[in-house]
């Protein structure tokens, strides 16, 4: 059931890394909801750090007027976060298969 439960039932969409990149590039805010160690290790270039468990308590450092895109490492948690998101009035879209498709398919990381 996850941390959020099933109390948020809106809808998000999912797109792959290579449109979630091309939406970051429009101005979207990718947030990368996975652990600290995770982050640290490599994560999608821009990508702010929110981990999944603080997503509640720091909603102030995402702006409700700019579309969120929410990326994990498979792509579990990130749904988790964008059906929160979305039960909060945000504009959210969950990145497909998360950093590790997002490495797969080629796209610039960050250390």
């Amino acid at each position: 059931m996850g941390l959020f439960g099933n109390l948020f039932k809106k809808k998000f969409e999912t797109v792959s890394p290579a449109r979630a990149k091309e939406m970051q590039l429009d101005g979207a805010l990718l947030v990368d909801v996975r652990e600290s160690h995770e982050y640290k290790s490599g994560h999608a270039a821009g990508a702010k750090h929110i981990p999944l468990g603080s997503v509640q308590n720091r909603l102030s450092d995402l702006p409700l007027e700019r579309e969120i895109l929410v990326i994990c490492q498979s792509g579990a948690r990130s749904a988790q976060a964008a059906a929160f998101l979305a039960g909060k009035g945000y504009k959210v879209t969950n990145v497909s298969g998360g950093t590790a498709n997002w490495r797969r398919q080629g796209l610039s990381m960050s250390k």
